[in-house]
């Protein structure tokens, strides 16, 4: 694939940071060097890989190794993942958090949407994760789907101004994403922004930009005009277009806030 803009995104002029990407996924185990040409080549700056369970933290230190500090890898344990053996599961990504080096821990949260059987344990592995971070000053990556009150009302309890972070892929309201920004989290926004009746639209407008960061979650959520394909950090572009868009500024500004935002909040150089 060539660029997306004919170069607009290539020539220095805007860097975009995609957040959260799951490029060591077998989605992408036949053209991963044309992926992250592709993003490269889109003005994609940095590309940050959360983990999601024990299996997987090999496979995305191999794809971060093979791209230093282009891939950065982050740790933790999904709330999908989190079973009955959760602890051991924990245990041994202990065991990579003090020998490994990580820009954030996550993903981690909470999912009530496919199974509410483990709500328990993932509560208590969210909080672990959140010690985590407190502990090793790191930021958190929260997955809080059909749970975001549940998590702003743990992080109201003891963890708000300790811990930094994003919700990642938000979809709740404006008024949920005021709780969170107020606490001084960011909102990961992605694909979802780009879907007809997402009803982002007015959180994009309410909420400022200094409060967002860009996210694809690859090879989710793939953002109109690419949906139905699977997704890659080079459709970031078309995130920050519609954004854009419904703020009614230039793409510009949304990729300089955005990219500032989310180089601040990993801790990472702006080079």
């Amino acid at each position: 694939m060539q660029c997306l803009h004919r170069g607009r995104y290539n020539n220095g002029i805007m860097k975009l940071a995609d957040t959260h990407a799951h490029l060591y996924l077998p989605h992408f185990k036949e053209d991963l060097g044309n992926v992250i040409n592709n993003a490269r080549n889109n003005g994609v700056s940095h590309i940050m890989l959360p983990n999601i369970d024990t299996k997987s933290v090999e496979p995305m230190l191999g794809v971060c190794n093979s791209y230093p500090g282009y891939c950065l890898p982050m740790l933790g344990l999904h709330p999908t993942s989190v079973k009955k053996d959760f602890e051991e599961k924990l245990e041994l990504l202990e065991k990579y958090l003090e020998k490994g080096s990580f820009i954030a821990i996550g993903e981690t949260g909470m999912d009530a949407h496919w199974d509410t059987s483990c709500l328990d344990q993932q509560e208590t592995s969210f909080k672990r994760h959140l010690e985590w971070a407190a502990d090793l000053r790191l930021p958190v990556v929260i997955h809080s789907r059909k749970t975001t009150d549940i998590i702003t009302s743990i992080l109201k309890k003891g963890y708000a101004g300790k811990v930094k972070g994003v919700f990642h892929a938000f979809s709740g309201s404006v008024e949920q994403a005021r709780e969170i920004t107020g606490m001084g989290f960011k909102l990961g926004i992605g694909g979802v922004v780009t879907y007809p009746r997402s009803g982002l639209d007015d959180v994009i407008r309410e909420i400022d930009l200094e409060n967002i960061i860009l996210e694809t979650d690859s090879p989710y959520l793939t953002p109109v005009p690419k949906r139905g394909k699977r997704n890659e950090s080079a459709y970031l572009v078309y995130i920050a277009e519609k954004i854009a868009k419904i703020r009614g500024v230039a793409v510009s500004e949304v990729a300089v806030t955005t990219t500032g935002n989310a180089l601040e909040l990993f801790n990472l150089s702006n080079s």
